[in-house]
């Protein structure tokens, strides 16, 4: 099955006034036919490279050659990198079992140690430049631009202390970058650097935005450091853009459809929330992936919605009372995996000791999933919209499936709103005004 999607909780005949009304629907739904035909020249042109990263292998081969040549005597392999450059690494790392305590990943070796350090806070990385082996610890640098501020400083303090401990002779061994390629005439400062002291480098896609990354090499190496299937990733990854291709009409394509209901919700009804509630530990990571990527890529010229990061069981608890009873401006995707009957078994005779007999012989999956399907059918029945997703396997391949239909949804949403998803001026500010308030600052 891989990834099934249904929309029927968004609509007026599930939820009442609050939903979409066929007409609604239709209309978004014509409305983005130009964006459909504008995709599929854009493939067949190969103008936009996104379109085309699933069908690579050479980026596969060179990725898995540069980890295994920088993993030898490795015990960790820390990313340095911000924002796109990190987010997708993570949520691939994550479906491998990052972050997850006890989860060894799914090949069952003895990888090394993955860690990433994305956000710059200076007492965080002095401890961590303090406590590591560096003899047994490896860098992989990321930056599309070569350009961005906090991985440049993550990186020059962590040269500063290799080789404040005896160690710059083994700076070519220790490090990893990925950035653009070289343009005549461009200024590249980790490029320069790397190539100053004879780092290893590996080739951003200098057609495939940072937040758009995460099936390109900037996620492959985090996947393959956790042992994930990469091929299985970008199979699936296929399978959404060729359901775009094979597309006649909007409605035919599952990410189109997720965008004509989101922004007709928003517009017509108000919704100005969109929540990301998937209910799996390994999808943790996904919905902060999720958050940067609709949030930089549709919040221009007063357009966009405000997207939120949730996981479940844990954050019905805390967020389902607003959910279900505050402003009704909200759409809830809920994420569901198979886990009916696993995980550990609930004896019976313990059960009845606590009076939830109901749980008796039943294993730990079994209440997860009457969670995941019975908290959607509690917001639907509370007016709320509510569009469910359903990875049957949850495995690699319905993981790029997954990834690769919210950057397409991103940006046929982007063509309803008339905007462009794929720059981030506000981004680029920020960057410019911390740059002059350091060179005021003197």
């Amino acid at each position: 099955m891989g990834v099934l999607q249904s929309i029927d909780g968004c609509l007026k005949t599930s939820i009442g006034p609050s939903g979409l009304t066929e007409g609604e629907l239709q209309q978004n739904l014509s409305r983005l036919q130009p964006s459909l035909e504008a995709l599929k020249r854009s493939y067949h042109e190969k103008s936009l490279p996104l379109l085309h990263v699933a069908e690579q292998t050479q980026d596969i081969a060179d990725a898995r050659e540069a980890l295994q040549k920088l993993s030898t005597d490795a015990e960790t392999i820390i990313f340095l990198g911000t924002g796109g450059s990190s987010l997708g690494g993570q949520t691939l790392a994550q479906f491998g079992g990052w972050s997850i305590p006890g989860d060894q990943g799914p090949s069952g070796q003895q990888l090394p140690r993955v860690r990433f350090y994305d956000n710059l806070d200076p007492r965080t990385y002095t401890l961590a430049l303090e406590r590591l082996e560096f003899e047994k610890t490896r860098f992989i640098v990321t930056s599309k631009s070569g350009g961005t501020g906090e991985t440049l400083v993550q990186t020059l303090a962590t040269l500063d202390a290799v080789r404040s401990r005896g160690l710059e002779a083994k700076i070519p061994h220790l490090f990893l970058g990925l950035t653009e390629p070289e343009i005549e005439g461009g200024v590249n400062p980790l490029r320069a650097l790397f190539r100053d002291l004879d780092v290893p480098m590996l080739e951003h896609n200098p057609g495939v935005g940072g937040r758009y990354s995460v099936l390109t090499n900037v996620g492959l190496l985090p996947a393959l450091a956790r042992g994930l299937n990469v091929e299985a990733l970008r199979s699936g990854a296929r399978k959404s853009v060729e359901a775009m291709l094979a597309a006649g009409e909007p409605a035919d394509c599952p990410a189109a459809l997720g965008a004509a209901v989101t922004i007709g919700l928003s517009k017509s009804h108000d919704v100005s929330n969109i929540v990301m509630l998937p209910y799996a530990d390994r999808l943790e990571r996904f919905s902060r992936w999720f958050v940067q990527l609709w949030a930089e890529s549709l919040g221009k010229q007063g357009e966009g919605t405000y997207p939120i990061a949730n996981l479940g069981p844990v954050d019905q608890h805390s967020q389902l009372q607003l959910y279900m009873d505050g402003p009704n401006t909200l759409m809830v995707n809920i994420i569901r995996t198979s886990v009916a009957r696993t995980g550990p078994g609930i004896p019976a005779d313990l059960a009845g000791k606590t009076g939830l007999d109901y749980l008796g012989g039943r294993q730990m999956g079994d209440l997860v999933d009457a969670q995941q399907h019975a908290i959607g059918q509690a917001l639907i029945g509370a007016g709320r919209a509510v569009r469910t997703i359903d990875l049957d396997p949850f495995d690699e391949e319905s993981m790029g499936e997954l990834l690769m239909h919210f950057m397409l949804e991103t940006i046929f949403a982007a063509g309803l709103l008339g905007i462009d998803p794929f720059d981030q001026p506000a981004v680029e500010t920020g960057k410019i005004l911390a740059k002059n308030r350091l060179a005021e600052s003197g």
